[in-house]
């Protein structure tokens, strides 16, 4: 199993960037599909993005495509999301999630991740 705990998370204008960063303190990092999502206050969690084992593989929600970038670094158990040109409709908390299965199916599924960290929010102001 894995332990994650994001940070990054602040307030910032529109226009602006932000990086979050997901440390996973487990073993076996490599293992694990990472994908970020984001709740918004009285609103589901949502997926924002995904990426594979090997990070050859990502995948974006369209509201982020574009302006998102996931990246991960395995030797440092880090999972990172640099966003960009934020946009009020983008305050939520952000969540970094740890997923055991097959890429194809679990990348863009919120039920299919395992593990979850605490949250880290973002706040973009207009």
């Amino acid at each position: 199993q894995v332990q994650l705990i994001e940070s990054g998370g602040g307030l910032v204008q529109a226009g602006g960037s932000l990086r979050l960063s997901c440390a996973a303190s487990g073993r076996s990092f490599s293992s694990y599909v990472m994908g970020w999502f984001r709740r918004a206050p009285g609103k589901e969690r949502e997926f924002v993005a995904a990426i594979s084992r090997n990070g050859d593989k990502i995948y974006y929600a369209d509201s982020v495509k574009g302006r998102f970038t996931i990246s991960r670094d395995n030797a440092k158990n880090t999972v990172y999301l640099q966003m960009n040109t934020l946009k009020p409709e983008d305050t939520a908390v952000y969540y970094c999630a740890a997923s055991i299965g097959l890429w194809e199916v679990v990348s863009q599924l919120r039920n299919a991740y395992r593990y979850w960290g605490q949250g880290t929010q973002v706040t973009v102001s207009s």
